[in-house]
């Protein structure tokens, strides 16, 4: 019983939670009906004309809303000042789809693609059957953006796409100050839909030794920009250096100058003073140079 009464509960909630209208539909036909926004045939009433010689349309967002709550759906919301439908062009996006499925899929190792929608910014009755799309390097941070085709004839074409995803990401348990090494308390790993990352999320934390950058926010999608590799070797840390000299190997202790990575080359004092120049190989150790 008590089951029965939290169902009914998740779906009274569901059916009054509300929903933003997006500023853009794409229809297939000119007479525009509520079923593009509502998704319900049945009870379809008709909101706008698309003009013969036009392929776009507007509406107030506020007289949309009007229109949708006097026809019986109350949880309707919007941002946007203006709601556009725009008649879909009869073109073959497949290949178009196709590239930025490979372009998302190539930048993240863990990424679930819902659906991917590319539509021309201007009416299009037909499409070259020879093209190249371009990309724009940083793109795939985003849910959405435009991109280009290019013909052999150096004809350009601009499309907006918008890709629906979830991405695996870390985000951070609690704050995480500077310096430190990051470790499994820190973080975890969750999916979340890809909208907009202010750098490139991280996707195999695990498998690298990392500290963070700069202080990091609880509950913060932890990116390529916040962390760097893990100094191994700490400033005014004492390390062993070994050296290479006629077939033997000599090992000494020295005092490092600077905070250091694997493979940087860095300063050390040794016990006389003298300065020396060593390739850290590891943890607290290094190679003379």
């Amino acid at each position: 019983m008590l089951f029965k009464f939290f169902a009914l509960l998740l779906i009274s909630f569901t059916m009054h939670a509300n929903i933003e209208l997006d500023g853009v539909y794409y229809v297939e036909n000119r007479e525009v009906n509520s079923s593009v926004i509502t998704q319900n045939e049945a009870g379809s009433f008709h909101i706008l004309t698309i003009p013969g010689s036009d392929y776009l349309a507007k509406i107030k967002s506020k007289e949309l809303i009007d229109l949708l709550h006097k026809n019986g759906y109350k949880n309707y919301e919007h941002k946007s000042s203006y709601v556009n439908f725009v008649l879909k062009s009869p073109i073959d996006t497949s290949f178009i789809e196709r590239r930025l499925r490979e372009y998302y899929e190539k930048e993240y190792e863990n990424i679930e693609i819902i659906d991917i929608v590319v539509e021309p910014r201007a009416y299009m009755e037909s499409l070259a059957d020879d093209y190249v799309v371009e990309i724009r390097e940083r793109d795939y941070l985003f849910k959405d953006g435009t991109i280009s085709i290019k013909t052999p004839q150096n004809m350009k074409y601009f499309f907006d796409y918008y890709i629906k995803a979830y991405v695996s990401v870390y985000e951070s348990r609690e704050k995480i100050k500077k310096d430190t090494r990051l470790t499994p308390l820190h973080y975890m790993q969750k999916k979340v839909l890809l909208d907009r990352f202010r750098a490139k999320p991280l996707q195999n934390i695990d498998n690298t030794q990392l500290q963070a950058k700069r202080h990091i926010p609880k509950g913060r999608v932890i990116t390529h920009s916040d962390v760097e590799l893990f100094d191994v070797v700490r400033r005014d840390a004492m390390i062993n250096v070994t050296m290479f000299k006629e077939g033997m190997v000599i090992t000494f202790s020295a005092k490092a100058l600077q905070d250091a990575k694997v493979n940087d080359i860095i300063k050390v004092q040794n016990s006389n003073g003298k300065i020396l120049k060593v390739r850290v190989t590891g943890n607290n150790r290094a190679e003379l140079e």
